[in-house]
């Protein structure tokens, strides 16, 4: 009954003629304040059904990006599972924030068992969280890790301080209403069992402050272990360099380049610093408290009697990121332990609970650092430095006790292991004692089984480990070097199709002639050149040319010129164009070299899929029946405008475009030179074509000659965060171009210093020398 309904109903009783005491009036009047209250409850509530599926949505959201990681470790083999996708970020963290609505409320009283179990639900899904997020640390660099760790401890905190307020004044126990129950059915057992829900809001609590300590205690042994992996990685760096240190003249072969790439794959892998978290006795602490977290969770949902609302779509969603988060942490306990070489080394690592120097080392240097004051009084300098002395000390003591806690957490899945193992080879005992080498076998350990595989001692040294009397189990690193096989492997898969390699094949047989012969304006032809033109100056690179001569033959085709064969020479053109990037990103990656390659690189643009050159749709001599000199002309004197119209404004676009007009000009130039002086009659355009297609292949080719360097290259990079990931491109570029590299070095590459392969202008030199020519010929 609303408000007004009920004061009318009170104005009818006292107005009719029945005989009504003032007394009952005023009683029954007392009653509209709480159905006014109810009312307005009523009212404020009903956006409570679109805010809990928002709650939903955003749970969800955190689900499927746990899902995808748990996915990607699958496909790669890595059951410790990286963070690829869920990580701590500002995207993220917003999400989360959204998710934890519930136990963030202060005001909601949300007394149903459904309400409870939502707001309870919420924080077993943040733990589980948080135990996902942790080795997303290891991948940023300092500032990052500061801001962000920072904006976790701020959302926990809050979390953490609001769910206690809430236990105090009784919104998550709800004592409030379950005393009104006590009182109507006078029992002494009530549907809502108060103690339960604070005892449960304890523990997530407690939970959720070990995980945060968790978090700042891994961030302290990340900064320190990242620096000994580095300083450790170089070392491997420069055994790598030393194996396949060139000699004058020699490049890089595909069998050293895969040597190369798995060496460097090897400290990729095992140096990662998500692989190197996942190994932290920490991590394993974190996600026995998450399994226990779950358990409890499960048990606590067992007790939901009724549903109602908005609030079952928060639990059954969020209830189900309790499980599926539970597996990354849960994984990552005994793959930790699998990383170890034996049982023998793990258990005596949990034996003397010896404290490894990386978890107090920042402590330690922030101690030992002094601080700059700006403060004059010596006393009040004195102060401040003993205190942070002082906070130090119990935060080293701290630390040293949490990991050894930790530790003793980390025993619970070290444990369980042992019990499988023993479990498993006595049920392969007994199923082979009858066999003769199956009686001496009994319990042997992990190592003894890792024995049975063939070592790789060639690799071995490559192995990056925290601690130098660690060693890597014999499997992890066979895994490691069997991944980065298969990487190399099924990209071949992908290699460069036949007629792409059968050009380049062809070019190398031409020893690259068309490199010097694109563009071939002598002091003798000068005088022809515009003073502007000449004056313009530019570094070569090899992208703008083959744009260019691309531009010029594809408005060629017309009689004895298929349309099939000029899609044909297209796509051999945007596929070496990929290749050429690469070079150019990799290896003339100076600013006066990036300006021309982004200039380049619009054009592609424009040329392939626009059809027009600079803002002019591409020429069509079968619609207008020009000749072969009358397109040549026209690219001349349209880039000749572009240059004198441009060169007033000197902004990045125009230079661009200023840039690429001078290409165009000299190659054309070039090409009136070469092909319409003294000849008679016209050049036909097949003719012209073929030139053209043959100077494309042939710088194309010549540039791709740097691939060996480029792959070499991309597998060393001094950022630890994404070594792996530069290492993967290196061994998947490798096994697309096998074959072309392969091709190149059988048809013979000039003689030239492995330095100056990059640059084009020094192959122009190299091919333009008489004498080379000459022994060409």
């Amino acid at each position: 009954m609303e408000t007004y309904q009920y004061l009318r109903l009170l104005d009818e009783l006292s107005t009719t003629d029945c005989i009504i005491s003032v007394n009952i009036t005023s009683s029954l009047l007392d009653y509209a304040r709480p159905i006014y209250q109810s009312e307005r409850e009523k009212k404020y509530s009903e956006p409570m059904i679109w805010i809990g599926l928002y709650i939903a949505c955003a749970s969800l959201v955190c689900i499927l990006a746990m899902v995808a990681d748990l996915l990607h470790g699958i496909r790669r083999g890595k059951l410790w599972f990286p963070c690829k996708y869920f990580r701590i970020n500002s995207a993220f963290l917003a999400v989360i924030s959204v998710a934890m609505k519930l136990p963030v409320d202060l005001s909601g009283s949300m007394p149903g068992d459904v309400d409870q179990v939502a707001k309870l639900g919420s924080m077993a899904f943040m733990c589980t969280m948080m135990a996902n997020l942790l080795p997303c640390l290891s991948t940023m660099d300092n500032n990052a890790l500061l801001s962000n760790i920072t904006a976790l401890c701020l959302l926990i905190i809050t979390i953490v301080v609001n769910v206690c307020i809430q236990i105090q004044t009784g919104v998550v126990s709800s004592k409030e209403v379950a005393s009104v129950w006590k009182v109507i059915y006078a029992l002494d057992e009530v549907k809502i069992n108060t103690d339960r829900n604070i005892i449960l809001a304890s523990i997530y609590v407690a939970s959720l402050l070990w995980l945060l300590m968790v978090h700042v205690c891994s961030c302290l042994a990340i900064l320190k272990s990242k620096k000994i992996i580095e300083s450790k990685y170089q070392q491997g760096h420069d055994r790598a360099l030393k194996e396949i240190k060139q000699s004058s003249g020699e490049l890089l072969t595909v069998e050293q380049l895969q040597k190369h790439v798995k060496n460097h794959w090897i400290m990729a892998g095992s140096g990662s610093p998500q692989f190197i978290t996942a190994c932290f006795r920490t991590t394993s602490a974190s996600g026995v408290i998450c399994v226990f977290v779950t358990i409890l969770h499960t048990l606590t949902m067992l007790w939901v009697i009724c549903y109602g609302r908005s609030m079952i779509a928060i639990v059954i969603v969020q209830f189900i990121g309790v499980v599926i988060g539970t597996i990354a942490p849960l994984s990552r306990c005994f793959a930790a332990l699998s990383f170890k070489v034996s049982l023998k080394i793990i258990s005596n690592d949990f034996k003397v609970f010896k404290l490894e120097s990386y978890w107090t080392s920042k402590l330690y240097d922030w101690k030992r650092a002094s601080l700059k004051l700006p403060f004059r009084s010596h006393g009040l300098n004195v102060i401040i430095e003993t205190s942070k002395r002082l906070i130090l000390c119990f935060c080293i003591e701290f630390q040293e006790g949490f990991v050894v806690v930790c530790k003793i957490l980390a025993l619970i899945p070290f444990v369980f292991m042992i019990c499988v193992l023993y479990c498993f080879r006595c049920v392969k005992w007994l199923l082979h004692k009858d066999h003769s080498n199956s009686q001496s076998q009994g319990f042997t350990s992990l190592e003894e089984k890792n024995d049975l595989l063939e070592p790789n001692q060639d690799l071995r040294p490559y192995v990056l480990q925290l601690e130098d009397e660690m060693e890597l189990a014999k499997r992890t690193l066979e895994g490691l070097s069997k991944s980065v096989h298969q990487l190399i492997q099924n990209d071949e898969n992908r290699e460069a199709n036949d007629n792409f390699v059968k050009l380049i094949e062809q070019s190398a047989t031409r020893s690259f002639q068309g490199v010097a012969k694109f563009e071939n304006i002598d002091k003798y032809h000068m005088h022809d050149v515009p003073f502007l033109l000449q004056k313009t100056e530019y570094q070569d690179c090899w992208s703008l040319p083959v744009v260019t001569l691309t531009t010029i033959a594809v408005s060629l085709p017309g009689i004895g010129i298929e349309r099939e064969e000029v899609d044909n020479f297209l796509n051999f053109v945007r596929e070496g164009l990929q290749y050429v990037t690469l070079v150019e990103e990799n290896l003339n990656a100076t600013d006066d070299y990036v300006s021309i390659q982004d200039a380049a690189k619009t054009l592609w643009k424009e040329v392939d899929i626009d059809h027009e050159w600079l803002g002019h749709k591409l020429q069509d001599p079968s619609s207008k029946g020009e000749t072969t000199r009358q397109i040549v002309d026209w690219y001349m004197d349209t880039a000749k405008n572009i240059v004198y119209l441009e060169d007033t404004s000197r902004n990045d676009d125009s230079i661009g475009r200023s840039m690429c007009a001078n290409s165009m000009y000299r190659i054309t130039k070039t090409i009136l030179i070469t092909y319409f002086t003294n000849i008679d009659g016209e050049v036909s355009q097949r003719e012209l074509f073929d030139n053209l297609s043959s100077m494309i292949t042939d710088i194309i080719a010549a540039c791709l000659t740097n691939l060996p360097q480029v792959i070499a290259m991309k597998c060393h990079t001094s950022a630890i965060e994404i070594r792996e990931t530069n290492v993967k491109d290196a061994a998947l570029l490798l096994g697309e171009s096998t074959k072309i590299i392969e091709t190149l070095q059988r048809g013979g590459i000039p003689s030239m210093n492995p330095s100056d392969l990059p640059f084009i202008h020094k192959w122009r030199a190299y091919l333009g020398n008489s004498q080379f020519l000459k022994a060409q010929c």
